[in-house]
């Protein structure tokens, strides 16, 4: 089916509703007018280790931000740089790489606060370009022989729901190392992640902004019929559930408008799409993993998750659908996997094993696709969650006796997760990227490898525990927690919740 015409009438889109449009609201520039803006700056002291051992090396954070703004309006850090000043001696191990350039990606966890309430987002993608590495006797006018690194890029938008002086403070700081030789090449290693933490006991407020009440003096009123409300959601669920047919039902609302749009192509004038805009969010999710031939389950979670929303946004007002892609990695204890858990089966039906199988997410981050019907007042949503993970085994106990399994009892390969969940948001039912709920699907385990301390194990595991032929045949059920979005640290769902897991 092609649509040749994108006309665009500019309906009014309620952004307030839809699990995926509530995500969206706080996504989309405001109209508001440029409010007066302030340089800020921030010279800090940070704790990093280094392969030559821990150096407090100084960071340099600025960044443009208004003076002040309304509660609920998007506040863009603009010009935001992190520059990081490496001493000669962090630099040692790339002379012996013989490396000639040095790039390097960073990460700032700022806090965004207001009265009691905070919450943090992650400037994440910060860039500094190859940058020669000094020669040994070289000084860097300062007699240390050491680089300064400046990081920029763009990063997320913020808003604050509650009147006061907002404050942006700079807090953890990790960044990657890339190095080149000469001619261009990765070294060997190619670079070095590093971890740091501010020094304590520093003045580290980047900036202040004053944030108005909606009803402050100082405001313009709003001019009657401007705009309508959002309907709020109905609590609760429709009797009997979501309906299982939800996914069909998307499809065909989506089908309908476009064949409509082949018979009229001038209903709808060509829409002008809005700025695309990240921002980050946090949630827990918990569910539970059915292992298929040993015909039981292992509970998972809750499992703490770092969003990245907004990676791609498509609000295409002619088919009356939104599409938003967004990125999700685990983090337990600072590694990117689920919490570790333990569970008992009963091995080819008859021998009590017990093990504790982690989880790791490997690869990129976990993609989030989304897509969404407008065009009915239940704001249908079809969303469909894929990760890569690495199963390992350890701790693992047959009839009471250990057996010992060695540190790398593994799958063989990553091997592939995808959940996919279908709900609406009035009445609230069944899963939406905001407000959360159940998600299902099904894995393939791959067989396993490096299992065993004198003795091959990797067969038995392999048999007892791995899929069989090709067929991804053990079900997943996890629950996710609604998303407390950076944007909005005022919210109900902030800090997030832990969720109690679906069977």
């Amino acid at each position: 089916m092609t649509v040749d015409a994108r006309a665009a009438a500019r309906r009014p889109i309620h952004w307030a509703v839809g699990g995926a449009l509530v995500v969206a609201t706080a996504l989309v520039p405001s109209a508001e007018s440029a409010a007066a803006e302030q340089k800020s700056e921030v010279a800090l002291r940070y704790a990093c280790p280094f392969p030559s051992g821990a150096e407090e090396v100084d960071v340099v954070v600025s960044a443009v931000l208004p003076t002040s703004a309304r509660t609920g309006e998007e506040i863009r850090p603009d010009q935001v740089s992190v520059e990081v000043g490496l001493p000669a001696t962090a630099l040692a191990r790339f002379g012996d790489l013989e490396a000639e350039t040095l790039a390097a990606t960073a990460r700032l966890t700022v806090r965004n606060a207001v009265g009691d309430t905070s919450a943090d987002s992650s400037w994440q993608g910060l860039t500094a370009p190859p940058t020669a590495l000094p020669k040994p006797g070289e000084d860097d006018g300062e007699g240390g022989g050491g680089l300064a690194l400046t990081m920029t890029g763009e990063v997320p938008t913020i808003a604050f729901g509650s009147p006061g002086r907002a404050t942006l403070t700079p807090a953890a700081l990790a960044f990657t190392l890339s190095s080149r030789t000469a001619d261009g090449e990765p070294t060997t290693p190619p670079g070095l992640d590093v971890a740091c933490e501010p020094v304590p006991g520093q003045e580290a407020e980047l900036a202040a902004v004053d944030i108005r009440g909606d009803q402050d003096p100082a405001d313009p009123a709003p001019t009657p019929g401007e705009s309508e409300p959002a309907p709020e959601p109905t609590p609760g669920l429709p009797a009997g559930g979501l309906p299982p047919s939800a996914r069909e039902k998307i499809d065909a609302l989506t089908d309908k408008r476009l064949d409509a749009l082949e018979d009229d192509p001038g209903s709808c004038p060509f829409p002008i799409p809005p700025e695309l805009v990240m921002t980050t969010a946090e949630t827990y999710a918990a569910g539970y993993a059915n292992a298929a031939k040993l015909n039981g389950a292992a509970a998972l979670g809750p499992a703490f998750m770092k969003a990245v929303l907004n990676t791609r946004f498509i609000n295409d007002q002619c088919a009356s659908t939104v599409d938003i892609t967004s990125e999700v990695n685990f983090d337990y204890q600072g590694k990117r996997q689920l919490p570790p858990t333990k569970a008992t089966f009963l091995t080819y039906g008859f021998m009590p094993t017990t093990a504790t199988m982690t989880l790791e997410q490997v690869g990129p981050p976990a993609v989030v696709q989304s897509h969404t019907v407008t065009n009915t007042p239940t704001y249908p949503e079809e969303t469909t969650v894929t990760a890569q993970l690495v199963m390992r085994l350890s701790d693992v106990e047959v009839n009471g006796v250990p057996l010992d399994v060695g540190p790398d009892c593994r799958t063989e390969r990553p091997f592939e997760q995808v959940l996919r969940g279908y709900g609406q948001s009035i009445p609230k039912a069944g899963y939406t990227v905001a407000g959360g709920g159940p998600l299902t699907g099904y894995a393939h385990i791959p067989p396993f490898e490096g299992c065993g301390v004198g003795e091959d194990l990797d067969p038995v595991f392999t048999s007892a525990v791995s899929s069989s032929g090709k067929k991804a045949d053990n079900y997943t059920k996890m629950t996710q927690a609604p998303l407390c979005v950076a944007t909005d640290p005022t919210s109900v769902n902030c800090p997030p919740k832990k969720p109690e897991p679906e069977r």
